[in-house]
């Protein structure tokens, strides 16, 4: 494997997730029923259910494991430390036959390890992405896909190194799905990397957040996003299904019907993007990879947490013959 080139080398931080699956809370909205908040009982002993621990974790590290379950040969490009989780976030990856070449140990830091506040479908999770000393390693042989995510907030230099690699090899191309520094660092920041994206990915909230637009208007969000260099942009809304531009036609994508109530919904994001940038990648033009990409956030919230539910080739195969006559794109 190791020998091998790369299709698709993930970038962004790993960490472990803990998953408490809450009883005793509930869901505080406004009028429109957005801007939800979690509320439990304050100053007292409140309930849970269970944790589910998962290693291995994280935008970018979810994607990765995501191309290496569709085949292609992945690889991820992170930092942990030099404690028990970050072996075990390195054991889990070969596990699911993800290069780890890539992977950097750092001495005295921990491993990234959040916790996961699951109530309901839904999740709030708590972060503390640790500060590690971001360099990139000299890459053997150009990878085919870079897919960049979410890094700690001192990673900006380090977002310089991506840059110039990529623009010292154009034929690699950028999938960007931007954390939460990326998004705080401001479109000015980081304008090269959106110019230099063949694939560019969010949800309508972080669109709205990047642009500084509120405007519920999907294909002025997709036409301002585009505007900023992206080749194809592609903004999910949740349970409603996803949106895209091609650089010429608008087009909206409903989810794939779930087959029964999903369990919880962290890492659809991750799943749409992975799938629909190892779709590009097979040779799938954008509208085929705009079908194939809700197909792994189905399955995904029919288990806990990002990974578990993700496809295989013949798993998706099996799905897609089974679509239903509505399942397909339509341009607006």
């Amino acid at each position: 494997m190791f020998e091998k080139d790369i299709d698709f080398l993930g970038i962004g931080d790993i960490t472990t997730d803990a998953f408490i699956r809450i009883k005793d809370a509930h869901i505080n909205c406004n009028i429109n029923k957005e801007n939800c908040e979690l509320c439990m009982r304050f100053g007292d002993k409140v309930p849970f259910e269970y944790v589910k621990v998962l290693k291995a974790v994280g935008n970018s590290a979810n994607a990765s494991v995501s191309a290496a379950r569709l085949e292609l040969r992945s690889a991820l490009m992170a930092n942990v430390g030099d404690d028990s989780n970050g072996v075990d976030c390195i054991n889990e990856l070969k596990k699911n036959k993800v290069d780890t070449r890539y992977m950097k140990k750092n001495n005295g830091k921990p491993t990234n390890y959040h916790f996961v506040l699951w109530y309901t479908d839904d999740r709030t999770i708590l972060v503390n992405h640790i500060e590690y000393d971001y360099h990139l390693p000299k890459i053997a042989k150009a990878p085919k896909w870079i897919y960049l995510s979410s890094l700690a907030s001192n990673s900006y230099e380090y977002h310089l190194e991506i840059l110039k690699y990529l623009n010292d090899n154009p034929k690699v191309k950028l999938a960007f799905q931007p954390g939460t520094f990326q998004m705080k660092l401001g479109i000015n920041k980081l304008k090269d990397i959106y110019k230099r994206s063949e694939v560019f990915v969010c949800n309508v909230e972080e669109s709205q957040r990047i642009l500084g637009n509120e405007t519920k208007d999907i294909k002025k969000l997709l036409a301002e996003m585009h505007a900023l260099g992206p080749k194809i942009v592609l903004i999910t809304d949740g349970p409603k299904g996803a949106y895209m531009l091609d650089g010429e036609h608008f087009y909206y994508m409903p989810i794939y019907p779930d087959p029964k109530p999903p369990v919880e919904r962290t890492g659809c994001g991750d799943a749409f993007a992975s799938t629909f940038v190892s779709a590009l990648h097979m040779g799938k033009s954008p509208l085929e990879a705009l079908v194939w990409a809700p197909v792994n956030p189905m399955s995904v919230v029919q288990y806990v947490g990002a990974q578990e539910g993700l496809l295989n080739l013949d798993q998706f195969d099996w799905w897609l013959k089974r679509a239903p006559e509505d399942y397909k794109p339509r341009e607006i």
